[in-house]
């Protein structure tokens, strides 16, 4: 095993653990635990000496240390540093690499620090734009693709993974974007509290199908204030009903597609234990939410949601870009098959 895959599986390991840990400041309400970036109240750590919180109430007024919701978002953000720091090693060791074979074009691991650097900005702009659902839910997303970038360069595959269609490799990024689209929804869901907007109903929400209450204007205008509409009045529970109820579509969607994805990779012997993945990552996904809901969102549940989320992402997303690749590999064999040896 090489360095880099050495150092991007224990980094993929850290995120796993960096990743529902932010759901869990976020689910547990600390995620303005400390009110300003990087430090919290103006200190590297949480204030516990007297005078430490006397002179964080007097800079930050109408702001109260809450020490345990301060300690929740400052271990976040020491393991995301923490995390920051790997990802630029493996990049930087990938870089070196690259080098000494003469390799040229844009990498990876590239894309991982490009990622990880506007994570650290969403995660910046969570607190001082006082946790807009925007800004939210796209740091949510991109936690995921930094784990799922660090799958695919820690147990990615160079072997040949037998014969892939262009259709399959279309069909691939597809299910990519409906499982991101609806991580997307859960995050918006998550970042307005519109979870408990149906109440404890499953399937049916408060008794309906289709609930006639629901009101899809201002719901999802992106760039508001949390809690607000665009025009500043507050979201009602028909706003927060029409977010709930479209997350549960999207998850029916999921659902159909997996199903029908996991039935073809089951038709190929070497395939199988992928499509056992990821339908043992479905089911868990769907029992974890319907359990969310009729228990009305305890903490260990709802961290445990977003994990298995985010697992499900970045398998479908591992998948995509191995089958991505072992397409290039037989463009490339092509090629080479006709030119004449002298040319090449």
């Amino acid at each position: 095993m090489t360095a880099i895959r050495r150092w991007a599986r224990l980094a993929c390991l850290l995120a796993m653990i960096v990743v529902p840990l932010g759901a869990y400041v976020r689910l547990s309400d600390a995620g303005l635990g400390c009110p300003d970036w990087p430090g919290c109240y103006g200190h590297l750590a949480v204030p516990d000496q007297p005078h430490e919180q006397a002179a964080a109430a007097r800079a930050f007024p109408g702001l109260p240390l809450d020490a345990g919701k301060a300690a929740k978002e400052m271990l976040h953000r020491y393991l995301a540093g923490g995390l920051g720091f790997m990802i630029a090693g493996v990049a930087w060791l990938d870089w070196r690499r690259a080098r000494r074979r003469g390799e040229a074009g844009w990498r990876a691991s590239q894309t991982l620090v490009l990622v990880v650097t506007g994570q650290a900005l969403l995660g910046m702009w969570t607190v001082t734009l006082l946790l807009k659902p925007a800004i939210v839910t796209l740091h949510l997303l991109g936690g995921m693709l930094v784990l799922s970038l660090l799958a695919w360069l820690g147990w990615r595959d160079g072997r040949p993974v037998g014969p892939v269609s262009k259709r399959e490799r279309r069909l691939a990024w597809l299910a990519v974007a409906v499982v991101g689209g609806q991580v997307v929804l859960g995050g918006w869901v998550s970042s307005n509290y519109a979870g408990l907007a149906c109440g404890t109903g499953v399937p049916q929400c408060r008794g309906q199908w289709w609930p006639d209450d629901m009101r899809f204007a201002d719901s999802f205008h992106l760039w508001r204030e949390l809690g607000q509409t665009a025009d500043g009045a507050m979201l009602d529970l028909a706003h927060l009903t029409a977010i709930h109820w479209l997350h549960r579509l999207g998850a029916l969607a999921v659902v159909l597609l997996g199903s029908v994805w996991i039935r073809h990779l089951w038709q190929r012997t070497e395939r199988r234990p992928f499509a056992l993945w990821l339908a043992v990552l479905l089911l868990g996904q769907v029992a974890l939410g319907v359990l969310n809901v009729v228990w009305q969102l305890p903490l260990p549940l709802a961290v445990a949601h977003n994990l298995v989320g985010a697992l499900l992402f970045a398998s479908v997303f591992w998948q995509a870009l191995q089958w991505q690749t072992a397409g290039r590999q037989v463009l490339r064999a092509r090629r080479l098959a006709v030119i004449p040896d002298f040319a090449r």
